[in-house]
């Protein structure tokens, strides 16, 4: 589910059949991090993680033609239930933005909601829903594999 608000919030929520704990990990490890986060044309991505409130990330995203930096600081870490962070990128025109992870357990496994504020109008918001929609359908593969075999 995605759901537009002109306030410049975003919100994207997928059900994964995963424990809340591999999920959340997926978001703090730096290699997890660089695996899943590889929406539309990117081909790979490089990433850095200091999992600790007032720590920072970066994720170096890589397309065809061109590199695009995002970075951020973390913000909340509250393992396996939330996690928040400032997030800045081209898409954000490089303004700071907030995405706030909430892990919350379900039937099916974990349902995973992606909050992200502060988005600078409507273009800024189409291209991170549609990344924020391919990343967790990639996030969603390796967290089902993991949780299938703790090793992949």
């Amino acid at each position: 589910m995605t759901l537009y608000t002109p306030n410049g919030t975003l919100v994207v929520k997928r059900v994964i059949a995963a424990p809340a704990e591999i999920i959340f990990d997926a978001w703090t490890d730096a290699d997890s991090f660089a695996t899943w986060m590889t929406a539309g044309p990117v081909t790979h991505a490089e990433a850095t993680t200091d999992p600790q409130v007032g720590g920072e990330f970066t994720v170096m995203v890589h397309t065809p033609t061109q590199a695009l930096p995002h970075r951020g600081t973390y913000l909340v870490i509250d393992r396996p239930r939330r996690l928040s962070f400032t997030w800045q990128s081209p898409n954000t025109d490089d303004k700071e933005t907030v995405v706030t992870v909430d892990f919350t357990e379900v039937a099916a496994g974990t349902e995973v909601a992606v909050t992200h504020e502060g988005l600078p109008g409507r273009r800024a918001w189409d291209a991170h829903s549609g990344g924020w929609i391919a990343c967790l359908e990639a996030l969603e593969r390796l967290a089902v594999a993991r949780s299938v075999s703790p090793h992949a």
